[in-house]
């Protein structure tokens, strides 16, 4: 029972942390710290594990999109298709060349305040821009649509998600608001950012597991995997819903209201990693 407790208590916080701009890592690792008794480098590896529960939630969610996606990579996609496959590949490709070096060698210097306050700067900015909105009247809500985005927009955000590799640093936080401030109107927005998230999340997880792989083996070992399967299952579960219901506030008019609450959550995010000292 207690196994099954734990899996549901683990999903139901990576189905939420992913999605919103909170570093899931952050609230992973301090739930199954305190929770399994976990070591550090167990928890961390154990967000990795659960990271496939959320992919799976964004390729069920957005299945139509990733079908178009695969078939434009056969040439039999429509033109839609195949600006998606562009952004894709193009925030993949800056993803990679970012974020793996700064994983491999930055990653593990970042200790203390450090760990926060990207994420708390980031929180401010979004909170100043809602301000500009609320007493503009709207003035500078972001209208782009997809196929208004240039390639250095794109390439700005492929770097942005690089930069999540950061500890503490929020993928979704910081790639929906980079699209924010770049004009992309907010369901377009939270779309790209989930669908580029994919083949971001299977590479982040890659990366660690061919270069920690004794972290994962006594993971195994010491976590009944009945507990890991739940937690998988739990966390594409609550994604799912959580997705759509994002994607769904974003289609409103309330664009200051969303904005201003995904700066709270962000500043809120680098608060507790500083708190804590997990990212």
């Amino acid at each position: 029972m207690n196994y099954a407790i734990n899996g549901i208590i683990l999903g139901i916080v990576q189905g939420i942390s992913e999605w919103l701009p909170v570093s899931s890592k952050t609230q992973i690792m301090i739930t199954s710290i305190y929770a399994l008794h976990l070591s550090f480098n167990q928890a961390y590896a154990l967000g990795l594990f659960l990271e496939a529960g959320t992919v799976l939630a964004a390729l069920i969610y957005f299945r139509r999109d990733v079908w178009g996606i695969l078939k434009s990579l056969v040439l039999r996609g429509s033109r839609y298709d195949y600006m998606m496959l562009k952004y894709v590949v193009v925030i993949t490709i800056l993803t990679g060349l970012i974020g793996v070096p700064l994983y491999l060698t930055i990653a593990d210097s970042i200790k203390g305040i450090g760990i926060g306050l990207p994420m708390i700067a980031l929180g401010l900015i979004l909170i100043a821009d809602s301000i500009l909105i609320t007493f503009s009247r709207l003035r500078y809500m972001p209208r782009k649509s997809l196929s208004d985005l240039r390639m250095w927009e794109v390439a700005v955000i492929g770097v942005v998600q690089g930069i999540a590799a950061l500890p503490g640093v929020s993928r979704s936080g910081v790639t929906v608001s980079a699209m924010l401030l770049l004009g992309l109107n907010p369901e377009d927005s939270f779309k790209l950012s989930f669908i580029s998230m994919i083949p971001a999340a299977i590479g982040a997880s890659i990366v660690p597991v061919l270069f920690t792989k004794h972290l994962f083996n006594t993971l195994i070992a010491d976590i009944n995997t009945y507990t890991i399967i739940t937690a998988i299952v739990i966390a594409a579960l609550i994604s799912i819903a959580l997705i759509d219901a994002l994607i769904k506030f974003a289609r409103s008019r309330h664009i200051a209201a969303l904005t201003a609450l995904l700066g709270a959550l962000a500043v809120l995010s680098g608060v507790l990693s500083i708190i804590t000292g997990f990212g």
